[in-house]
């Protein structure tokens, strides 16, 4: 009597892997467009006068910030110590230390690392486009976005980019809205009139919250509130027609940020949306060490209030931040740009492989 065969043989899996011919073969012209806005993204840069920098992806730190969750990891020395390390969240420590050793104009095409992050627009390693402008107030980013949608987009061989029943040109002029201004319009919620006491007043963001439809639990803090207001009811309407830029960010959404010269409410933090979908996060940098580490201390008591694990404080990240020059800097997510320049329905088409699991 022959042997049975094994269960895993016997049954074929539910879907095909990605690396079967025919699924890789749906997504391979994604891959062409990718290296194409690739490259013409590194030709905007070097005629810009920018490094290209790689960064290391282990860190002391992947930073506190209450949405982000790191992978974390061991450096195994030679006596057998063990020190832990996570893999970085953003190249942004890293870049800001070589601002502080005198780089005028950086960028990094960077593979990050996320956790507890996966859908159509998240992955848990992605690459991200970051770049920093020594003495250059947080507006030059925005031009510059501007300019790196068109090369995109030519490079992509797309006039118009189309997610989810949105469209947008991406070779219009942006247009700029404040944060402020975008909830009143979309929510008619006055955002200001709750973020002038001392600090934040829950209460009264819940009650206009929940006025415009959105719902909050008991234990919702401000911050859960805003970002209930702001997937629910902003960020859908934005990057329609032309791309949007949301400007002037509440300075307790704000942690790297300055604090805008007229208005200590808000501050200099803005992003970039397309379709509805939210592409890059720019800053007028902070670079007074003291209040950074007040922020840092804040975030890491408020993740852990909430039950999330606190990472470290890099203690050589303050220090170069204390040498730092006045700069502005900017993240971008480029396996999102490639989804709206090349039309691919999810991320995980302009990825050669996504990572394994469910």
């Amino acid at each position: 009597m022959p042997a049975p065969v094994p269960a895993s043989i016997a049954r074929p899996p539910a879907t095909s892997p990605a690396w079967a011919p025919h699924v890789y073969a749906d997504r391979r012209p994604f891959l062409v467009a990718r290296n194409r806005v690739a490259a013409a993204l590194r030709r905007w840069f070097d005629a810009e006068a920018f490094l290209e920098v790689d960064t290391p992806i282990l860190q002391r730190s992947p930073g506190n910030e209450a949405h982000l969750e790191a992978f974390a990891t061991e450096l195994i020395g030679p006596d057998g110590a063990a020190r832990p390390l996570y893999l970085h969240t953003s190249p942004e420590f890293a870049m800001k230390k070589l601002l502080a050793a005198g780089e005028p104009r950086l960028f990094t095409l960077a593979r990050v690392f996320r956790n507890r992050e996966r859908s159509s627009t998240h992955h848990p390693e992605f690459t991200m486009l970051e770049w920093y402008r020594a003495g250059a107030p947080y507006g030059d980013l925005m031009a510059d976005c501007a300019a790196l949608l068109r090369a995109a987009a030519e490079a992509a061989g797309s006039t118009r980019w189309t997610h989810r029943g949105r469209d947008c040109d991406p070779r219009a002029e942006p247009e700029r809205v404040s944060v402020a201004e975008a909830f009143a319009r979309h929510a008619d919620i006055d955002l200001l009139a709750t973020l002038d006491g001392a600090s934040p007043d829950r209460g009264a963001l819940v009650r206009q919250a929940e006025a415009a439809g959105v719902p909050c639990a008991a234990d919702d803090t401000w911050s859960d509130a805003f970002s209930r207001v702001l997937s629910a009811c902003v960020e859908p309407r934005l990057g329609l027609g032309r791309p949007t830029i949301l400007d002037r960010y509440p300075a307790p959404e704000a942690a790297l940020a300055r604090p805008s010269p007229d208005d200590p409410r808000t501050a200099e933090r803005f992003e970039l949306y397309a379709c509805g979908v939210e592409l890059a996060n720019g800053f007028g940098e902070l670079t007074d060490a003291a209040e950074q580490r007040r922020r840092f201390e804040a975030a890491m008591a408020g993740r852990a209030a909430r039950g999330q694990d606190s990472y470290p404080i890099d203690e050589d990240f303050l220090d170069a931040l204390a040498a730092m020059p006045d700069a502005s800097g900017i993240a971008l997510g480029f396996d999102r740009l490639v989804m709206l320049a090349a039309g691919a329905p999810s991320i995980e088409r302009v990825l050669a492989l996504p990572v394994a699991g469910a």
